[in-house]
């Protein structure tokens, strides 16, 4: 059994080093490449108010998290939880610090004592050279639904990266049991802005296959039920 947690993190800037904190943890399992309705979600108190900067990107202000609880309420929770599995992290080079910090803050092991990562952006740069790979715009080149990502979310955005590492590992069809959806690559149009159309079309490789009725409603019922009310 392979087990996998697709992990974000919200924090209150960019170095804990300065006194920044994380505010949010968002994790999404899957196993054997399946995704489980085990997830792990907590808003944090982070011990200090929240920039103005920060409180635009996510939206979670002082008032909000005043009675969250305390990361070192939690630490030991999210450790037992992920412990063990491989962690799928966009940018990982941000979250992973900013976790280790908080852990050994506790006395805890560092989550990466524990757990192997994989960076999709260092996987998306791979795949996809000289392109835009934030999440959102890979979410537009696999076409994948990310309309209700109005703010950052750790856990919606958890749930958009795991369905974003799918496509990129060529593995659509473990999101349903009964059947493989199509991979509808977009990549030309995005790789106008930064290379020619011939460059692009030698880097898409990928067969367009096209879903039927069965294999639509299917995807809208997914997509209905991770979408935040």
């Amino acid at each position: 059994m392979s087990r996998q947690i697709v992990l974000d993190t919200e924090t209150t800037g960019f170095d804990f080093n300065k006194g920044d904190r994380i505010v949010e943890i968002g994790c999404i399992e899957m196993i054997d490449r399946k995704i489980t309705d085990n997830d792990f979600h907590v808003y944090i108190n982070p011990e200090r108010s929240m920039p103005i900067e920060a409180f635009n990107v996510h939206g979670l202000g002082d008032e909000f998290l005043a009675d969250k609880p305390l990361f070192a309420e939690i630490g030991q929770s999210f450790l037992d939880y992920v412990d063990g599995a491989e962690l799928i992290i966009h940018n990982a080079g941000f979250d992973i610090p900013f976790l280790n910090f908080e852990l050994q803050r506790m006395g805890l092991p560092k989550v990466t004592e524990r757990s192997e990562v994989i960076d999709t952006l260092k996987l998306a740069r791979e795949l996809y050279p000289s392109q835009r790979n934030t999440l959102d715009a890979l979410c537009r080149r696999l076409g994948v639904d990310n309309s209700g990502r109005e703010l950052h979310g750790a856990l919606l955005d958890s749930e958009l990266l795991a369905q974003v590492y799918l496509l990129m590992t060529g593995g659509q069809e473990s999101l349903f049991d009964d059947f493989a959806p199509p991979i509808i690559s977009e990549e030309i149009e995005e790789a106008t802005e930064q290379t020619s159309i011939q460059t692009a079309a030698k880097t898409t490789q990928r067969k367009i296959l096209y879903a039927s009725d069965s294999e639509i409603a299917a995807h809208e019922a997914f997509i209905a039920k991770i979408t935040p009310k």
